[in-house]
């Protein structure tokens, strides 16, 4: 059920993965530590998340293993194991629900908290020592009167810190930071943004919405606004988290050559993706389409289906389609994805800053 509180707390887990790899490997600790794909930077993956000590280094989650090789010679690589961090996760969220608070999860390594305190910095690292308790991981946590300025301001507490981000401070500490520094605000909207002559959140915060709007639409217009000013719900809702989509995606060792080829890859995803869609007992209203062309470049595409449907024939049409429209000849492939995603219980209302990921590391 979700309720507002006076303060929002979001809790994030320090170097999540990472840490959770020392803890059954207390060799690795103070060691450049790289999670990714089946461990071996030879082979093409990306990185899950890398320790602090990788970080220092240049390792990002995102960058090719073999990449974070050259940059880090001397990391040990490992291979992801999803369930052994997802049982991790479920145990940190365990120890703070044990304090009686309402837990919103957002992902493995990250929930926004609620509770009435006039206290929040001492109800954060309340938090902060029950998870080092029952886990031996570490975490940091965002005070906000908002949710973005919340999840926002546990970036300023890493690392095993807490740090406060309310209206009262928010044009001192963000006001000439530069738009990508914002929840929700990627390198491509700040691109969009700075053909604008917006570059810092100030002067996000002091747009003339039309011109938002024009840019953007009349639903994302306004919210950037609202985003430079850091306002927002201050909900948090403990309800059961509800899958909006399920992806599949793939890299191959070896570079795909031929339509005939892709295709087949892509009729395999699919029926991969459908499958986890079968065990939400939801029809599925709208496929995507990932083509990462050698060397790294990379096409997404979406369709909506022309009815919602939980018959798979409808989907692989349309994900083939898809296909057919973006697939450039003569260009070997070396990832494909497949997302498919549903209806919502609520009927698929959206609100932008509610959406969880999953497994986000």
């Amino acid at each position: 059920m979700a309720r507002s509180y006076p303060y929002v707390l979001h809790v994030d887990l320090d170097q999540f993965i990472a840490a959770v790899e020392v803890l059954r490997h207390p060799e690795l600790a103070g060691r450049e530590v790289v999670v990714g794909g089946r461990g071996d930077p030879t082979e093409r993956a990306v990185v899950s998340t890398a320790s602090y000590e990788a970080r220092e280094h240049g390792v990002r989650s995102g960058m090719p293993l073999r990449v974070a090789a050259r940059k880090a010679p001397d990391a040990v690589f490992l291979p992801v194991d999803a369930p052994h961090y997802l049982e991790a996760s479920e145990r940190v969220v365990a120890a703070v629900r044990g304090l009686d608070l309402v837990v919103e999860v957002l992902g493995w390594d990250e929930m926004f908290v609620g509770g009435d305190t006039q206290d929040p910095e001492g109800l954060a690292h309340r938090i902060r020592a029950a998870v080092l308790d029952a886990t031996r991981l570490h975490c940091s946590v965002g005070v906000g009167d908002t949710r973005v300025r919340a999840k926002i301001a546990t970036d300023f507490g890493k690392p095993r810190g807490v740090f406060r981000l309310t209206a009262e401070n928010w044009r001192e500490v963000m006001g000439a930071r530069p738009t990508s520094a914002l929840w929700g605000v990627g390198s491509r909207v700040a691109g969009r943004l700075d053909a604008l002559g917006i570059r810092t959140v100030d002067e996000l915060a002091g747009a003339d919405e039309a011109d938002l709007v024009t840019e953007f639409g009349p639903r994302m217009g306004p919210w950037y606004a609202s985003l430079g000013r850091g306002e927002g719900s201050a909900e948090v809702d403990d309800a059961p988290w509800v899958a909006r989509s399920h992806s599949r995606e793939t890299t191959y060792q070896e570079n795909l050559t031929t339509p005939e080829q892709v295709r087949d890859a892509v009729r395999v995803l699919t029926a991969q993706a459908l499958e986890d869609v079968a065990r939400e007992g939801r029809p599925v209203q709208r496929v995507g389409l990932k083509i990462r062309y050698a060397p790294f470049f990379t096409v997404n595409r979406s369709r909506k289906l022309p009815a919602a449907t939980s018959d798979a024939a409808p989907v692989h049409e349309t994900v083939q389609a898809l296909l057919a429209d973006h697939l450039e000849e003569g260009r070997e492939v070396r990832l494909l994805g497949v997302r498919a995603e549903m209806t919502m219980p609520d009927d698929g209302a959206d609100d932008i800053e509610r959406t969880p990921v999953r497994g986000r590391v």
